[in-house]
C-alpha cells in the first residue's frame, strides 16, 4: 500500500489516530479471506455517507436561500451521487492506498469505481472520527470546491432519462437503451452500474443504489458528454 502521508497530504489532514485512516482504506473483502474478526470500512462509509450529505445539504441550502426543497434534493444528489464520489476517490487515487483481499486484487478491486466510492465516504466518516464536524466539514468542501465553484446555477435534474430521450430522438428514432454492468454489496447495501447507449455507440454510465438511480446517473453522464461535443462540433453519435 502507498505511504498514507501522501494522502493526508491531499486530503489537507493530517490523522491523529492513523487506525481510523487505515481502517477507512481496508476492503470488506479482507474479512472474507481472513475471517470474520478483521474489521473493514463499512461502517466508517455508512457515517460518511451521513456526514457528506449533511455538508452539501447545509451548503446548498445557503448558496440558494430562494430554491425550494425539491430542486435542493436534486443538486444534492448530483454532488454526492456514485459517480461523483467515485470521481472524488478517483482524484485521490484512493485505488492506491486500498487494503484488499487477494481475491479482490485480482479481479480488479483496486480500480473499481464503486469500491473506490465506497472508501472515499468512509475516508470522510474517519476524518469526521478523528477530529470533529467543522474539521470534517472544511475538508469535505475543500474536496469539491472545483466542482461547487461551477455551480453557479443548479442545473435541471429532474428528469435526465427524459431530457436525453428528447435530445437523442431530434436525429434519429430510436430510444437510448440502458444495462446493468454490475452490481455488489450486501442486500441492504447494494451498489449498481448501468450504461446508457444509442445506436450501438456507449455514451455514459452511472452508479446508484438502485438501477434506476444508477440508469439516471449514466444519463446524466451522457448528457453532460453530449453537451461537451455540441460546444465544439454538431452532435452526431460520439463513440
Amino acid at each position: 500500500m502507498t505511504s498514507v502521508a501522501n494522502l493526508e497530504a491531499e486530503l489537507g489532514y493530517r490523522f491523529r489516530d492513523g487506525a481510523l485512516l487505515r481502517l477507512a482504506l481496508t476492503h470488506p473483502s479482507l474479512a472474507h479471506e481472513l475471517g470474520g474478526g478483521q474489521q473493514h470500512n463499512q461502517r466508517l462509509e455508512f457515517l460518511g455517507d451521513a456526514v457528506l450529505q449533511l455538508v452539501i445539504t447545509t451548503w446548498l441550502y445557503e448558496q440558494f436561500p430562494d430554491l425550494g426543497e425539491g430542486p435542493l434534493t436534486q443538486a444534492r444528489a448530483q454532488m454526492v451521487n456514485r459517480t461523483m464520489l467515485a470521481q472524488q476517490g478517483a482524484r485521490l487515487d484512493l485505488g492506491s492506498y486500498l487494503v484488499l483481499s487477494r481475491g479482490e486484487e485480482t479481479s480488479g478491486g483496486r480500480a473499481r469505481s464503486s469500491t473506490i466510492a465506497d472508501a472515499f465516504e468512509a475516508v470522510i466518516g474517519a476524518v469526521y472520527l478523528d477530529s470533529d464536524y467543522p474539521t470534517a466539514g472544511g475538508v469535505v468542501l475543500n474536496l469539491y470546491r472545483e466542482v461547487l465553484g461551477e455551480l453557479e446555477v443548479l442545473p435541471n435534474l429532474s428528469n435526465p432519462k427524459g431530457e436525453l430521450q428528447e435530445l437523442l430522438q431530434s436525429t434519429s428514432p430510436e430510444p437510448p437503451r440502458y444495462e446493468l454492468k454490475s452490481s455488489s454489496g450486501p442486500d441492504h447495501n447494494r451498489s449498481f452500474e448501468c450504461a446508457v447507449s444509442h445506436l450501438g455507440a456507449e455514451l455514459g454510465r452511472g452508479f446508484g443504489r438502485s438501477k434506476k438511480t444508477a440508469e439516471s446517473a449514466a444519463a446524466q453522464a451522457a448528457m453532460d458528454r453530449l453537451r461537451v461535443a455540441s460546444s465544439s462540433q454538431p452532435v452526431e453519435n460520439p463513440s
